[in-house]
């Protein structure tokens, strides 16, 4: 990340910081409960003090694995020699939201997960734990992360995840004929514009009036928050919910107007 965009972005949290509303802005029913009872929620079940041993020990590894990056930020997929505990610091999400996913999942009961983007599997891994009658698949562009992800899954003793591995665009459209529906879609990998309109495209055909999508990073580049836009535009799309890092999406008739909050987590 260069110098300027850093600066860029760090203006655009502090707005976010200064101006995001909390449960007494919000008049959806829905909203209001989800904050008080996932956002707001402050229990520690001893599930996540296991996934954080795991990533302590993802940051103080001396491993290197060789590298195949398929997403933004290296359009060449050549392979490079990097740290895992490089990987665990700077592409896995952090603690908080990976525990939002476990008691958003929790919360939502979906029955039918997708992530696109594994990584190290620590938001997998908190997602699966959630609910283990669950079945999770998750894609990773790189074979030998997601060789380390699966031994993350078997430390953790995690049974309900199913890994794919290749570039999203060949992955997604042979999988998505498989899936009965889409109850839940994490989309974190390849964080450009137009990828990420298309996969939001193509996981809408397996989606249904209670399912969530969520997206990583949605102001990250112009492109992301432009990308952020016209989802939010989408008929098909009833409320969404920003939190800056990530941005919630529903489909639920219900609303009869479209409704988009931005809320402080």
């Amino acid at each position: 990340m260069g110098f300027q965009h850093q600066t860029q972005f760090a203006k655009k949290y502090l707005r976010y910081y200064f101006t995001a509303g909390n449960r007494h802005d919000v008049h959806s029913p829905f909203v209001y409960a989800l904050i008080e009872e996932v956002l707001r929620d402050k229990k520690q079940p001893s599930v996540f003090k296991e996934v954080e041993a795991l990533r302590r020990e993802l940051l103080q590894t001396k491993e290197m694995i060789q590298v195949t990056d398929l997403g933004a930020g290296s359009l060449t997929g050549a392979g490079t020699s990097r740290r895992v505990s490089d990987i665990a610091r700077h592409a896995a999400k952090p603690p908080k939201f990976g525990q939002l996913f476990y008691r958003l999942v929790q919360y939502l009961q979906p029955q039918y997960l997708l992530e696109l983007g594994t990584s190290l599997g620590l938001s997998s891994a908190y997602m699966a734990l959630a609910k283990p009658d669950a079945e999770l698949i998750t894609i990773e562009g790189c074979p030998n992360i997601a060789a380390r992800a699966q031994r993350n899954f078997e430390v953790l003793d995690i049974h309900n995840v199913k890994q794919l591995t290749g570039n999203f665009d060949d992955v997604l459209p042979a999988l998505l004929q498989k899936t009965p529906r889409l109850d839940w879609v994490f989309i974190d990998g390849n964080h450009r514009k137009e990828p990420t309109l298309s996969y939001f495209q193509q996981c809408l055909s397996r989606s249904h009036n209670d399912s969530i999508f969520i997206f990583d990073d949605i102001h990250w580049t112009p492109g992301m928050e432009e990308a952020w836009q016209s989802i939010q535009q989408h008929p098909a799309v009833t409320m969404t919910i920003d939190l800056f890092f990530i941005g919630l999406v529903f489909f639920k008739p219900e609303f009869k107007i479209k409704q988009h909050f931005v809320l402080k987590y």
